[in-house]
């Protein structure tokens, strides 16, 4: 079992800050939270990580790691037991490609389509039902993606599971329901109920008035 110091610069609305939360809950890892101000970012975040300068950064005894997925991979890496990617090669390269799929295609086609001009909206609607009907095929007849139990999945996908509804409540727009998608609501329904996922979730009612602050502070000023 590793030791020594583990901070996380984050914020608490960020799906990506609670991707590692979970991974180091998970783990039994103590650690303090540094709420950035996103606005504002303090000289350690800029410091701990000048290529990006995002959230999370993990800290661990002094050194910084960057980017949620490669900062899950380190924990599960250097904190012993609940492995969070599984051992069997093949379903460890499942878990990967999922979580690279939810980050690189499924998240921006989502945002976009939720965040549309009338002029782009229906190019990148098209472009989210899609996404939204890959996922609902990979989800029939299975519980989760890659047809398997991966922990690393799970806590990829919480932005589909979780932060997906709440933008859409918060924005009053829908592109998906259980008619449409009936597997992949069904999925979202049932996300939130998983053991090691629903106590590191932040309130959805917080959560959906923080993102609606957002986008109205963003639309006031354009």
């Amino acid at each position: 079992m590793a030791n020594g110091e583990v901070k996380l610069l984050g914020t608490w609305a960020s799906p990506f800050s609670c991707r590692v939360e979970n991974a180091l809950k998970l783990k039994g890892v103590k650690y303090e939270f540094i709420e950035e101000d996103l606005q504002n970012k303090s000289p350690l975040l800029l410091q701990s990580n000048p290529v990006h300068k995002k959230i999370p950064v993990l800290i661990h005894n002094g050194k910084p790691i960057a980017e949620s997925l490669v900062i899950i991979e380190y924990i599960d890496e250097t904190w012993d037991g609940n492995p969070i990617l599984p051992k069997d090669p093949y379903e460890r390269a499942v878990a990967r490609f999922w979580a690279k799929f939810f980050d690189e295609k499924c998240l921006p086609a989502l945002w976009k389509a939720c965040r549309s001009t009338e002029e782009e909206k229906e190019k990148n609607v098209e472009e989210a039902l899609g996404v939204l009907k890959i996922l609902e095929n990979e989800l029939e007849n299975k519980k989760f993606f890659g047809g398997n139990t991966s922990k690393m999945v799970v806590i990829a996908a919480n932005f589909i599971g979780y932060w997906f509804g709440v933008i859409q409540e918060a924005l009053g727009v829908e592109l998906a329901n259980a008619e449409s998608f009936p597997a992949l609501y069904n999925y979202m329904n049932e996300y939130v109920k998983c053991s090691h996922v629903k106590e590191h979730l932040p309130p959805r009612e917080k959560l959906v008035g923080y993102f609606r602050a957002r986008f109205q502070a963003t639309s006031s000023s354009n």
